[in-house]
């Protein structure tokens, strides 16, 4: 893992590590090589070890790609999904007025 993050917190960690070691697994059932995925993604085969290894420092979209290139790009777009977003909806139900009332229309003099 990279020094340059300390502050990363370990679940954050723990996920990146599991979204690599997914992208291994689906690279080899797919007969790849690291070489290959390397290649299609248009990193070093050092920066294609590094994602596998769930490295915070591997850009986003060298992962994105990765997912696409491996034909599982559908789930890029399930990320952060208001619909899934349990805590935004909360907020918004806590912002509703407790009590509606229809506006006033002005009378025409």
């Amino acid at each position: 893992m990279n020094p340059s993050h300390p502050l990363l917190p370990p679940k954050v960690r723990r996920s990146l590590a599991t979204v690599g070691a997914n992208i291994a697994v689906a690279r080899k059932r797919r007969g790849l090589t690291v070489v290959m995925m390397a290649e299609r993604l248009g990193v070093g085969r050092d920066t294609y070890g590094r994602l596998e290894n769930g490295d915070p420092s591997v850009a986003f979209g060298t992962y994105a790609m990765a997912l696409f290139s491996l034909g599982l790009e559908a789930v890029l777009h399930q990320l952060a999904d208001p619909a899934s977003d349990d805590t935004g909806t909360l907020l918004d139900l806590n912002r509703l007025p407790k009590r509606v009332r229809p506006k006033r229309v002005p009378q025409p003099k």
